[in-house]
């Protein structure tokens, strides 16, 4: 992978900022050759590990939503580091989770989906733990597993399926549906699971135990106490629900391709040595989530593996499945569905090819969804918000190219729900809906549309065309790509380059007295800045970095990221100075050019004083 394509990676950087990568590298090395952990919670418990979770999760979506406690992250920024701190150790010193409120959120069936929501305090108590046993687990994971996971996606799932069925030529497959998993999970258990993984710190389970059983507070406003289930909305609980089912991924893998055979030095090829000399049939699991397939080569191991998972699923993990939902297919005759995605197999000649499709629950909810964003459009209550709204069609649009893109028929798919939604847009926008306007300032737009005629705009903006699309193939992830060593980061994002030395010596030399806040965004911006002055553009040295307010305190304004700059600490002076012999003895220390001036008073402008000439 080249410089250019390579992506950023931001929980990657934010370990980096605060020294935890070393830690995890060696975590994941020590699970990889089965090691055992007991003493996790002195990791777990430490300052850098505390502060890292803060800065991962306070850019979270879901951080300003508020639990029982009716706090969010903008309370805790307020606070001091020292306070910070000191309130997290005490939660792990005698850990008591608060109680979950649950609110319901529709699903696309029209049924209701369960969503529980810890407080803040606990949801950053979830991620210091997260970010300790992530790169344990991820070591343990089956290769199939694609969901809730580090640098893995629904894409990668669809790829490995693709392979199976056009490569493998395995076209029978196996849809096994668990009656609600999350809410019935086995907690003992999973706890068995996680000692299995090498996870023995007894204080750490005691508390994943307690978060587990921690009391929930239903829409009418009674109480209940679960005894089993991994709440959806909790930060760890995708990681548990991978714990759970990754038995699963190696049961499956242990009665094919894991299976100890012989090796005949004249046949190297292993599924072929497996089917010369074994009796064991062809099985291959793909698994997103509790979403999963198992692919066999004939009806008959199909009808065997089928009545096997489901016996398997009951007695190891006492989990049900849905007989409605559960089938067997045949590829070559119907589609089966995956991700979003319908799939099956065509013969083109003599070989059997992959043919992939929305499927047609997606290409409802997606139409209904467009149809809504509309008739929104259509009724703005001034310009402004017609322009967020038209905004808000066009990422819809665009956030459906780029996960369906991977749909061999996406171009079919897009083109029927172009119909419908064209139709709505004319009669809805007829008076108002051009085919000339300005790309200004969505380049993006005009770059990846603008060749399409079916371009429209509306008051001057951009309509991105919903049957404008174009079909990718959808890549494998690359084996070496691992966020937990050394060769696995290069392919995913570039080093920082700063200077880690000035940068570790910033986040260990904090100011007194300010907020948590502050304290991570000042990391941030000299990564940001590339360890240079804003002004000068020239490195600085530990002891000449100073952070400004644009706005100062006392004028309103904040410790938030877009209000800070890393300066020279005479630059700051400068920036304050009022005394006109001050101000010349600070500037004849830099020889400022024209454009380094004006970048000088525009912040001296901001904090209300006059500019130098």
């Amino acid at each position: 992978m080249t410089d250019t394509k390579q992506k950023k990676n931001s929980k990657l950087r934010h370990a980096e900022y605060y020294d935890m990568q070393d830690t995890m590298d060696k975590l994941y090395h020590d699970s990889k050759a089965g090691k055992t952990f007991t003493n996790l919670m002195e990791l777990i418990d430490s300052d850098d590990n505390i502060k890292l979770a803060y800065r991962n999760i306070k850019r979270n979506s879901g951080s300003t939503t508020a639990g029982m406690d009716r706090k969010t992250i903008l309370d805790i920024e307020k606070l001091s580091e020292e306070d910070y701190l000191r309130i997290m150790h005490s939660k792990f010193r005698w850990y008591k989770p608060k109680t979950v409120k649950r609110v319901e959120i529709p699903k696309p069936n029209g049924k209701m989906r369960p969503l529980g929501i810890p407080s803040i305090w606990d949801r950053l108590v979830q991620q210091c733990i997260l970010q300790i046993l992530e790169p344990i687990c991820e070591a343990q994971f089956h290769e199939r597993s694609n969901g809730f996971r580090p640098n893995r996606s629904a894409e990668h799932a669809i790829a490995q399926v693709n392979h199976l069925m056009f490569k493998v030529k395995l076209h029978y497959v196996v849809d096994i549906d668990i009656k609600g998993f999350f809410d019935n999970v086995n907690h003992t258990k999973l706890i068995q699971q996680i000692w299995a993984m090498g996870i023995r710190d007894k204080k750490l389970i005691c508390i994943i135990r307690a978060m587990l059983k921690a009391p929930i507070c239903l829409p009418d406003g009674s109480i209940i106490h679960p005894e089993k289930g991994t709440p959806q909305g909790g930060i760890l609980s995708p990681l548990l629900s991978n714990i759970v089912l990754n038995e699963l991924d190696w049961w499956v893998a242990s009665q094919w391709e894991n299976m100890p055979m012989h090796v005949l030095t004249w046949l190297k090829d292993r599924p072929r040595q497996l089917k010369r000399t074994s009796k064991l049939k062809e099985m291959y699991i793909v698994r997103y989530a509790d979403d999963f397939k198992i692919f066999c080569r004939y009806r008959s191991t199909a009808e065997k593996t089928y009545i096997a998972i489901k016996q398997w699923l009951w007695e190891r993990l006492k989990l049900e499945t849905s007989e409605d939902k559960s089938k067997i297919c045949n590829l070559r005759r119907q589609y089966s569905e995956f991700l979003g995605f319908k799939l099956r197999v065509i013969r083109k000649g003599d070989i059997y090819v992959t043919r992939t499709h929305m499927s047609n629950k997606a290409k409802q909810r997606e139409t209904d969804k467009l149809i809504e964003q509309v008739k929104r459009i259509a009724c703005p209550e001034n310009d402004k918000d017609e322009a967020e709204m038209i905004c808000r069609y066009n990422s819809m649009v665009m956030g459906i190219h780029n996960y369906y893109c991977i749909a061999s028929c996406v171009n079919l798919d897009c083109s029927e729900i172009a119909y419908q939604i064209n139709r709505v847009i004319k009669a809805r926008l007829k008076d108002r809906i051009k085919k000339q306007g300005s790309y200004e300032p969505h380049n993006v737009i005009g770059q990846r549309y603008g060749s399409s005629q079916q371009m429209r705009f509306v008051h001057g903006q951009p309509i991105v065309p919903i049957g404008f699309v174009q079909h990718r193939i959808p890549h494998w992830k690359k084996r070496k790509v691992c966020k937990f060593t050394i060769e696995g980061r290069k392919e995913i994002h570039k080093n920082l380059g700063v200077n880690m030395h000035v940068l570790l010596e910033l986040m260990r030399s904090p100011s007194a007295g300010r907020s948590i806040e502050y304290m991570d965004n000042r990391i941030s911006l000299y990564a940001a800045q590339y360890g240079c002055c804003a002004i000068t553009g020239k490195p600085l040295a530990t002891s000449e970095i100073h952070c400004h307010h644009k706005q100062p305190i006392a004028m309103g304004g904040s410790d938030r990221y877009e209000n800070l700059v890393i300066v020279h600490w005479k630059i700051h002076l400068l920036i304050h100075a009022t005394q006109e012999s001050t101000i010349q003895q600070l500037l004849s220390a830099f020889e400022l050019s024209a454009k380094q001036l004006a970048k000088l008073n525009k912040l001296r402008e901001y904090a209300g004083l006059q500019a130098i000439a």
